[in-house]
């Protein structure tokens, strides 16, 4: 438990840290494997113009670069507040072992970051979401998966 808090708050300093230097929104992730940080990010959302440009996303990007691996395997993420749907969204891809958060959808959102509409957004038929999604030309567009299948030496992730 004791490395767990020391991860956590190596995690809230960094982002205490991005919010003292206007670098970002304040939000931080590490990713750590068999006990040593591999990467940090930051939320760099602004300072990047950047939407996807979240802490856990920038950490992911930067493990993953490190370890010269898409996936992140054997590895834990501490992230400053529990991550929104996008983030999930990498973390899963990702394939890490454990995440531990400080912060909850609910305190994020009573700091003025509330994703909620999205998880909402989910479960709605797309071409009834906020931004419709239409969908256009499925059979053309299969060919591009008829492609894939037909690849040879292709990587499945």
């Amino acid at each position: 438990m004791a490395y767990q808090i020391e991860m956590m708050r190596t995690a809230i300093a960094l982002a205490v840290e991005n919010v003292r230097h206007g670098e970002g929104g304040p939000f931080a992730a590490i990713v750590v494997k068999a006990g040593r940080i591999v990467s940090r990010g930051t939320n760099r959302v602004t300072t990047a113009n950047d939407p996807t440009a979240h802490a856990e996303v920038v950490a992911i990007r930067e493990a993953c670069g490190t370890l010269g691996s898409y996936q992140l395997e054997g590895c834990e993420i501490y992230t400053t507040c529990e991550p929104c749907p996008m983030c999930l969204g990498a973390i899963y891809w990702s394939r890490a072992d454990r995440v531990y958060f400080a912060c909850t959808q609910a305190d994020a959102a009573a700091a003025g970051f509330d994703d909620s509409f999205i998880y909402q957004e989910i479960s709605i038929p797309p071409d009834q979401r906020r931004i419709p999604m239409i969908q256009h030309q499925r059979t053309e567009g299969l060919a591009v998966f008829e492609a894939w299948e037909k690849k040879e030496g292709k990587v499945r992730y």
